[in-house]
């Protein structure tokens, strides 16, 4: 029996591309969408086959913050400048945490009383320094991030748990989650380009869990099938909505509906909920849920 790509089942479980048939690349999207929505006697007269392939990557790039949940994870081993580059597709971090001899991730807290401002070069007597051309020279690090990471953990988080800095029961009420842990923390620096982290997470593997805007070539960006019909309906609500056609713009409104409607359900079957699992954490709440 052969599958729908017109692959063996032999074929299939021989080669390395496993679990594709649950996307489908912006290609093909582009050239579907031609084919409903493109031609005479159908919504879209003539449109020019690289405007739709403009607004498919805006609808992916926007989709994939929100609906397609884009997320991907790097790991490295933490090297002594306790610096990680950011990835080439990253927009935002999810979790960062760092992991144990037993693969547990350990969850890691930004560190929000600190930073890594631009420090001009000074002379002794304080004033910029500036090199020949005249643009001003800056230090490759600032005094308040080295002053940081040279920190010791507690320093950095203010680990609380030591009896001494806390000697009487119950006063560590009230203290913020984010620095009543001993994982370690870390500083997104987007300037830069770069994520700092606390010195005792030197030499560790880090994971870094984040949103990837999903771009690249069309052939490589590829779109759950889910949300297919959410695709088609972002790019036809963005053509008809900057086109000065009058039967476009009376069309408009339908389109902005049914585009969000697309979108919505899109979300619900990417939730990827399922009943078990939701009754089993139901089931941790309430000790009245008997099945």
């Amino acid at each position: 029996m052969g599958l729908l790509d017109n692959q063996t089942e032999q074929t299939y479980y021989n080669g390395s591309d496993h679990g594709g048939y649950q996307f489908i690349s912006l290609e093909d999207i582009i050239n579907q969408f031609i084919v409903a929505y493109v031609g005479d006697d159908k919504l879209l007269s003539k449109v020019k086959r690289t405007d739709v392939a403009f607004h498919a990557q805006r609808a992916m790039q926007e989709l994939s913050f929100d609906t397609f949940k884009s997320v991907k994870a790097q790991e490295i081993t933490l090297p002594p400048s306790l610096q990680m580059t950011l990835p080439q597709d990253y927009v935002n971090y999810t979790k960062v945490s760092w992991v144990d001899s037993a693969g547990i991730k350990h969850l890691l807290y930004p560190a929000i009383k600190t930073s890594n401002p631009t420090k001009p070069t000074q002379a002794s007597d304080g004033s910029y320094t500036f090199d020949a051309p005249g643009a001003l020279l800056t230090d490759s690090e600032s005094t308040t991030w080295a002053s940081y990471k040279s920190g010791t953990p507690s320093e950095n988080q203010d680990d609380y748990q030591d009896d001494t800095y806390w000697p009487m029961d119950g006063s560590r009420f009230g203290l913020d989650p984010q620095h009543a842990q001993a994982n370690g923390s870390f500083y997104v620096d987007t300037q830069s380009g770069k994520i700092h982290f606390s010195s005792n997470i030197s030499g560790k593997t880090v994971i870094l869990d984040y949103i990837s805007d999903s771009l690249g070539s069309d052939g490589e960006m590829q779109v759950h099938k889910f949300a297919e019909e959410a695709m088609y309906k972002h790019i036809m609500y963005a053509i008809i909505s900057t086109s000065s056609n009058q039967l476009h713009q009376q069309l408009t409104p339908r389109f902005k509906k049914e585009r969000f409607a697309e979108t919505r359900k899109a979300k619900l079957r990417l939730s990827n909920i399922k009943l078990e699992e939701l009754t089993q954490i139901l089931r941790g709440k309430s000790k009245q849920i008997k099945h």
